[in-house]
């Protein structure tokens, strides 16, 4: 008796170690440091609208995450080092926000919340999330993500100049556009053609490129050729606009539209930028720049209705992300 409860005492030790052996790991994630030169704010956002006002600069509300390579590579580009940087310090007061943060943020006289609450009302998904504010103390423009250097000087350029009081981000890119060689629309096998989409049911992916776009070739070549990504899309009708087009749709609900009012309604203020739909609703949008894995997962998180168990994207990720480790597979989220 003694010997076969050994003998399952030892079994059981040895499955235990295959499960610990077979636990994937997550790598890709990068460790960075907040510039010195951020202000040092007390986060009473009236008072430092008030100061950076009086210097003649507008605030910056940096929204990052820890070990979040998405963060590491905007700040070591933008705000570290590279063209942008002069540009920024001279026009803007910068701020860090964690997004999982326990500081006390003040708003106004009577509302003050922590890092983490902000984060969840202003409903931000991904990381870096750039937030600038008016002289009036709101929210005037924001990013969602990453962006190239260059990308996002167009961004800083439409918030000085204060464009964003009279016009969309595309239309005021599209008006200053100096250069007459633009970006030539790259073929995609994966790409249908529809422009009536009303009371369809199924999952659908509507991209939105422009001439102007900086970042879509890179797009194209590293992203959704991609035999992963090329998988997750064909859980959808995936159909392609041009963003400064006029084209007549009928969306969703039957009302007619165009590709650039899609483009203004939804503020997708990024290029290439994605709408996504089920059951004719909106779920959530793609308005950076996504590595593979975050891409795929949020076209998971809405082909498979993942969003009526969890409605913030983050806690999908989360489970995800967990489900994957725990059948052994490793995860890179930079690949």
């Amino acid at each position: 008796m003694k010997f076969i409860q050994k003998l399952i005492l030892i079994f059981a030790i040895l499955v235990n170690f295959n499960v610990m052996a077979k636990e994937g790991k997550i790598t890709g994630g990068a460790a960075y440091e907040i510039p010195a030169w951020f202000t040092d704010s007390f986060l009473d956002i009236a008072e430092d609208v008030e100061d950076a006002t009086d210097s003649n600069k507008s605030v910056l509300l940096y929204f990052h995450l820890d070990n979040c390579p998405y963060c590491s590579s905007m700040l070591d580009q933008n705000f570290k080092s590279g063209d942008n940087l002069a540009f920024i310090q001279k026009h803007f007061s910068v701020i860090a926000v964690n997004l999982k943060g326990d500081r006390e943020i003040t708003l106004n006289e009577d509302e003050a919340l922590l890092e983490k609450e902000l984060s969840k009302i202003l409903k931000v998904q991904y990381t870096p999330t750039i937030i600038f504010i008016g002289e009036d103390g709101k929210q005037a423009f924001r990013t969602n993500g990453y962006r190239t250097p260059k990308a996002f000087r167009q961004v800083l350029e439409y918030v000085v100049s204060q464009s964003y009081k009279n016009t969309t981000l595309s239309d005021y890119v599209e008006s200053n556009q100096k250069s007459s060689k633009g970006y030539t629309f790259i073929d995609y096998s994966g790409l249908e053609k529809a422009s009536y989409l009303q009371d369809y049911k199924q999952p659908v992916a509507i991209l939105f490129e422009d001439k102007d776009c900086i970042d879509c070739k890179n797009f194209h070549e590293k992203l959704i050729n991609r035999d992963d990504v090329k998988a997750e899309l064909k859980q959808y009708l995936f159909i392609r606009f041009d963003a400064y087009s006029d084209q007549k749709i009928i969306d969703f609900d039957g009302k007619t539209t165009s590709p650039r009012q899609m483009v203004k309604d939804f503020d997708l203020n990024y290029r290439p930028g994605i709408l996504l739909f089920n059951e004719g609703e909106n779920i959530t949008k793609i308005d950076g720049q996504l590595y593979s894995f975050h891409f795929n997962t949020v076209l998971r998180y809405v082909s498979g209705k993942h969003y009526e168990i969890f409605p913030r994207f983050g806690d999908y990720l989360k489970a995800r992300q967990l489900e994957l480790l725990e059948q052994g597979i490793d995860i890179n989220i930079v690949d």
